[in-house]
């Protein structure tokens, strides 16, 4: 992602401070989709807006990691009926448009027009921010030998960049294509996009990551199994 969003003095204030360095792209990455269920893909839900070009974007990804068996994993925010409509899960009463995401609705239900592999990608369900918080998604990338997680998804602001920051902290190598993102709203998107630039994974191009995933080789793990 080229620099300028802010203008010459924030970006050379990042640059003298370190930052923005490009990561170390791993060789076994693995395509982590965020939160692309209805409830946040579709502008009838409270939570959600239009993401149709997200989701036509991670689609030519995920099919582009296919035949080097990158492995994929969704992730989507689901709530028991006690914790959508109780007082127990604190960020609730911060962003209540997220109490429809209940267990077995069509709010949670991953967008049908994702390439989903029913009985074969993994699914992570989870109750905050960060697809790393509270889950087993770590250790599974992990079992999977993954090094480097392409990051897409929603929103851009919130669960994309909490996913960016945990997955760096827990060692993985992150990069976020542009077009695999979204928001409901540039201003946060651009700010995220800025800051994950600048601290924490490379935002790269649609056909930068078409073209990593297309090449990698299966990780360790699937290549043991097959």
């Amino acid at each position: 992602m080229s620099g300028g969003l802010y203008g010459a003095d924030t970006d050379r204030t990042y640059q003298k401070s370190g930052f923005g360095a490009p990561v170390r792209r791993g060789s076994r990455p693995a395509i982590v989709v965020v939160d692309l269920t209805r409830g946040f893909t579709e502008d009838s839900y409270p939570s959600g807006t239009d993401l149709t070009d997200v989701v036509a974007a991670t689609t030519c990804l995920i099919k582009a990691g296919r035949p080097a068996g990158v492995p994929v994993i969704f992730t989507a925010i689901a709530y028991t009926k006690a914790e959508a409509s109780g007082e127990s899960v604190t960020w609730l009463c911060k962003a209540p448009g997220l109490r429809e995401l209940v267990e077995g609705s069509d709010a949670v239900a991953v967008d049908p027009r994702l390439p989903l592999r029913q009985g074969h990608d993994l699914l992570v369900v989870k109750k905050g921010a960060s697809a790393f918080f509270g889950t087993h998604l770590a250790a599974t990338l992990t079992g999977l030998g993954c090094d480097t997680v392409v990051v897409c998804g929603a929103t851009t602001s919130g669960c994309i960049r909490a996913t960016a920051v945990d997955a760096v902290q827990s060692g993985f190598s992150v990069l976020v294509p542009h077009a695999c993102v979204g928001d409901r709203a540039d201003g946060p998107a651009d700010a995220a996009l800025f800051d994950i630039q600048a601290k924490y994974g490379d935002v790269i191009s649609l056909e930068d990551a078409v073209s990593y995933v297309s090449t990698a080789p299966a990780p360790a793990a699937r290549r043991a199994r097959s």
